[in-house]
């Protein structure tokens, strides 16, 4: 059965790769453009999964990730992050952030993480 995963990033061509990586799969992916979006998102359709990017206007990856962890408790989400952000992604981790993904994206990493994380449904 299909899971939902949104995707939160504010670039266009980034939800792009990552749709054409986990597309294949055959879950539902639904998308967000901010961290207002994606919060508003996730409380609308309770993902399975979410992919959130860190930086982004308006509010942030890891505002939205509160925002996401203050909704829902168990809710799954992986940050996707560049190279050199070690200490926000220990602030995602002890949020409540179960991965993450270094852009450029790795097409195997991104469906290994992502089927780890839809296993635990």
């Amino acid at each position: 059965m299909p899971k939902k995963i949104l995707i939160v990033d504010d670039a266009a061509f980034m939800r792009m790769m990552l749709k054409k990586i986990i597309a294949p799969t055959g879950n539902e992916l639904i998308e967000a453009v901010d961290g207002l979006d994606g919060a508003t998102k996730y409380k609308e359709h309770k993902p399975s999964l979410v992919l959130l990017d860190i930086i982004m206007p308006n509010v942030d990856g890891i505002e939205c990730l509160k925002q996401i962890m203050a909704f829902d408790k168990e809710a799954r989400v992986v940050m996707c992050t560049s190279i050199g952000q070690d200490a926000i992604m220990n602030d995602a981790v002890t949020i409540g952030a179960r991965d993450f993904i270094i852009k450029p994206f790795d097409t195997a990493r991104v469906l290994d993480i992502v089927t780890k994380n839809l296993k635990q449904d």
